[in-house]
Order: structure tokens, then sequence, then C-alpha cells
């Protein structure tokens, strides 16, 4: 069973799984995937400013919760 890579950040995500969160980051084909995840990354190991840290993560889960609502368009063939 394939597990999407939106799947995969959402659950590493909400159980702190760091490490597979930034293998994810590089393996993923998704670059606006990549970037929230390397930002929220970011912020929560260097910056200081814990709102930073919980927009980012915001951001992150907001942007995982957008594309898993994205259902294509399946070509019907006759």
């Amino acid at each position: 069973m394939d597990i999407p890579d939106y799947d995969k950040a959402l659950y590493y995500t909400l159980w702190g799984q760091w490490d597979e969160l930034l293998v994810l980051m590089v393996r993923t084909n998704d670059d606006m995937l990549s970037k929230k995840i390397q930002l929220f990354l970011h912020a929560y190991h260097y910056s200081l400013d814990e709102g930073k840290i919980i927009q980012s993560h915001d951001n992150l889960l907001y942007y995982l919760d957008h594309a898993m609502k994205y259902q294509p368009a399946i070509a019907m063939e006759i």
C-alpha cells in the first residue's frame, strides 16, 4: 500500500517524529510540502520565538489539510 506524502507528513508532525519528517522533506516531489516542512523544522530547532514555531507548525498543518482535500478528476474511459 502506497501512503501519500501528505498522510506521512501529518503523522510525523502530530507524533513529533522530526527525523522522519526531514527525510520526507528531502524525498517528496511536492516542492510546497518540502518548503513548509523546512520552515517548520528550522523554526522548531533554531527559533527562540514560540509564536514563530507555532505559526510555522500551523502553516504546515493548514497546507496538509488543504492538500488532502484535493481530489484529482479521474478521466473516464469509453
